[in-house]
């Protein structure tokens, strides 16, 4: 693999690490199906966030959020109904979140930046 294509594998990783130390679960990584994907599903006791991971070199032309668009959305919305559905999701409370992460030097930047946007969809 070459370096550009292990940059969504490590900025997942990443965002996975800063969760885990925000007391989450990680439930799922790079979960599939016929509707969609999601990049991390996490849980916090009732919570199930479903975690979009958005890195970037910096926010100078936009913010890593405002690539997830109306279409991205609705095509997480999708993945997750069928998650919960198949994982018993009638007691859990859901959420969109996205992980932004900033790495000026790609693979070589020593301290990304971590922005955790929660309930960043409806």
């Amino acid at each position: 693999m070459n370096g550009k294509a292990l940059l969504g594998p490590w900025g997942e990783a990443l965002a996975a690490d800063y969760l885990r130390r925000r007391g989450y679960r990680v439930a799922a990584a790079n979960y599939r199906c016929r509707l969609g994907e999601i990049d991390l599903i996490v849980r916090r006791g009732p919570l199930v966030a479903f975690v979009e991971v958005k890195l970037r070199a910096s926010a100078a032309f936009a913010e890593a959020r405002e690539f997830v668009d109306r279409r991205k959305q609705g095509r997480i919305r999708a993945a997750a109904s069928l998650w919960l559905a198949e994982h018993g999701g009638e007691d859990l409370q859901a959420r969109f979140d996205v992980v932004e992460v900033y790495a000026p030097q790609g693979l070589e930047t020593r301290r990304p930046r971590i922005v955790h946007i929660e309930d960043a969809f409806a």
